[in-house]
């Protein structure tokens, strides 16, 4: 069984090349380099395929060949994302478009100055968040609840190239479990404190819902924690749309009783496969996550 291991897909050659064509031919004409990277992806990593047609199939009911090609439209779609989260760091911000979608409700949020937590998933672009923020006046600080699996090298190559430094702070999750002081002490400074819901570690504590019609484990942490807080809770996606446009959707958590880690499951699972079903291109979870494959 193939189960997340905490580390996206991608190199630091991958990046240094994308850097390169983004400098040197712009944005658009960097997408076309994507067509030799997904085509390598679609002939060559079977078990991603394997598991991406599932979902394009099983879950979501596409015919054979719709499937076969909505994989390659898959591998394309998390490139751009790739290329655009690049380039907005590199100062080309000013060639993208964006839209706000219930940003009142983040503005509610910081209103009552006892900080937040918004919940995203592995969908879209939420890490280029901070980029709408800044053109909405939003003063504060998120800080991203996170392992400390992800490629450092990658990190540390990006950070290199940005104009301007992330405003984005990391709490790591530790065994001690000394990340809830920081996660506490950020809300009581009025700060946000983001969480994915939709990636566990095999062996770590879980919980399960239903989505696209079948059960599937989410991470108990992020819906322990934030279920315990007694603060408001957004869900936050950025999804990318045509050329070089980007819409940010927030939506508050309603009717979440206190300490209720299930419900806030169930109904994050519920908006998430609304996100799915309305771009589903932009779910990027290449392996078995329904834990339904051979």
């Amino acid at each position: 069984m193939n189960k997340w291991k905490g580390k996206s897909k991608g190199t630091i050659t991958g990046y240094k090349i994308f850097v390169w064509c983004i400098r040197n031919i712009g944005i658009r004409s960097s997408y076309v380099v994507l067509y030799f990277v997904a085509s390598y992806y679609f002939l060559f990593l079977r078990k991603s395929n394997r598991y991406i047609s599932y979902y394009f199939q099983k879950r979501l009911s596409y015919g054979y060949w719709k499937a076969k090609a909505s994989v390659f439209k898959s591998y394309f779609t998390f490139g751009k994302v790739l290329i655009d989260k690049t380039a907005i760091s590199a100062g080309l911000r000013e060639k993208y478009t964006y839209e706000f979608d219930g940003i009142e409700n983040l503005r509610n949020l910081l209103a009552e100055k006892r900080g937040g937590v918004l919940i995203s998933a592995h969908i879209g672009n939420f890490e280029i968040a901070e980029h709408f923020f800044a053109d909405i006046d939003f003063d504060c600080q998120i800080n991203l609840v996170t392992t400390d699996q992800e490629v450092t090298v990658i990190k540390e190559y990006l950070e290199s190239v940005a104009v301007k430094q992330s405003n984005i702070k990391f709490i790591y999750v530790k065994e001690d479990m000394s990340h809830i002081f920081e996660i506490n002490k950020a809300l009581s400074e009025n700060e946000l404190i983001c969480f994915t819901g939709d990636r566990y570690f095999e062996g770590s504590k879980y919980l399960e819902a239903d989505l696209l019609g079948k059960s599937a484990k989410f991470p108990a942490g992020p819906f322990l924690i934030a279920s315990r807080l007694g603060v408001p809770v957004v869900y936050v996606y950025v999804m990318k749309e045509k050329n070089l446009h980007y819409h940010l959707y927030a939506r508050v958590a309603k009717n979440i009783k206190n300490r209720d880690s299930q419900g806030l499951l169930n109904s994050y699972v519920q908006n998430l496969e609304t996100m799915i079903r309305k771009y589903p291109l932009q779910w990027f979870n290449y392996f078995d996550f329904w834990d339904d494959i051979d």
